[in-house]
C-alpha cells in the first residue's frame, strides 16, 4: 500500500514536470515574434545589429531631415542627441508624426539603413515612449514638457 502511493506521488510529479515544460516551450513559441528589443540610435551605431534582428528604434525625428520619396516612401533621420540613424519606410505615417518629435519604429538594420516596417508616433502634446525619454535622458539632450 505505502509503495503504491509512493509510486502515484512520482507519477504526478513527473506528469507536472512534463506539463510545466510543454508550457513553457509553447509560450516561448508563441512569443519569438512578439519580443522586440529597443535601441537608441547611439546603441545602434556603436553596435549594428544582425540584418535579420527585428527591433525597436527610438528618438527624435531630426528637424529638416524629414523627405518624401516616391509613392509612400519616407526616409528621415532619427536621433537621440549623440548619433543619427537614417530611417526609410514605405507606408503611411501616423497623423502626429513631425519633425522634432518623439517617434519608435519597428524594423531591422540593413546596410547602414533602418528599414521600418511600423512607426508610431506620439499620441498627444507630452507623450514620449519611455524607452526614449531614457535614451534622451543618457545623452543629457531630454527637456521636460512644459519647461523651456
Amino acid at each position: 500500500m505505502k509503495n503504491l502511493r509512493k509510486r502515484r506521488r512520482v507519477q504526478i510529479i513527473a506528469i507536472a514536470a512534463v506539463a510545466l515544460i510543454a508550457a513553457t516551450a509553447l509560450i516561448g513559441y508563441g512569443m519569438r515574434d512578439g519580443i522586440n528589443f529597443f535601441r537608441s540610435p547611439s546603441q545602434v551605431i556603436a553596435e549594428p545589429p544582425a540584418p535579420s534582428e527585428v527591433f525597436r528604434i527610438g528618438g527624435l525625428v531630426e528637424g529638416g531631415s524629414l523627405t518624401r520619396g516616391q509613392g509612400e516612401e519616407v526616409r528621415f533621420m532619427v536621433t537621440d542627441g549623440g548619433a543619427s540613424v537614417p530611417v526609410v519606410y514605405r507606408g503611411i505615417l501616423p497623423d502626429l508624426f513631425a519633425e522634432n518629435e518623439g517617434m519608435v519604429g519597428t524594423g531591422s538594420y540593413r546596410d547602414g539603413v533602418f528599414v521600418a516596417t511600423e512607426i508610431l508616433a506620439k499620441h498627444d502634446e507630452t507623450y514620449m515612449p519611455r524607452e526614449v525619454i531614457d535614451a534622451l535622458k543618457e545623452q543629457g539632450v531630454y527637456q521636460e514638457p512644459g519647461g523651456s
